[in-house]
């Protein structure tokens, strides 16, 4: 257990020195969303232990949203829809459980599954509204822009 705890407090080291983080803690690890980024991805005030916090962003394994700044204006306007949907779901409680917790590819955030207050999947919420599509982590295929 202490090497699990040691390795969400450092995963920033972890992708400083480009080590991927192939262990993955079970969780529940409790914390508190401090903003939405986008509709796939939190920044959260993570409590891994008693009275030690961290901010940390937070990727919701499993689900990939439309991006924010894509050139395409419909996919712009979907991302907005999935993170306003993502907005929604946490309004009602802004603490969280994080669980299956490892490394993301990108320095400095962590991805992990997303449990509501009330138990319920972030990422499959917004997967059941047909807001985001799955994601396994791998390469992400090519975004088309219908101007229909």
């Amino acid at each position: 257990m202490f090497k699990s705890l040691l390795i969400l407090a450092g995963t920033a080291a972890v992708f400083a020195t480009g080590v991927e983080a192939r262990d993955e803690i079970p969780g529940p690890v409790t914390a508190e969303i401090l903003r939405v980024i986008d509709g796939d991805t939190l920044l959260v005030e993570a409590q891994p232990w008693p009275q030690q916090k961290m901010e940390v962003y937070v990727r919701i394994r499993g689900i990939d949203a439309p991006e924010l700044k894509s050139k395409c204006e419909r996919l712009r306007e979907a991302g907005l829809d999935a993170q306003r949907a993502l907005e929604a779901l946490i309004a009602q409680s802004r603490k969280i459980q994080l669980t299956h917790i490892s490394g993301d590819k990108y320095f400095g955030r962590i991805v992990a599954d997303v449990v509501l207050s009330d138990g319920r999947s972030a990422g499959g919420d917004l997967l059941l509204a047909g807001l985001v599509r799955t994601y396994d982590g791998g390469r992400k295929p090519r975004e088309v822009c219908d101007t229909d």
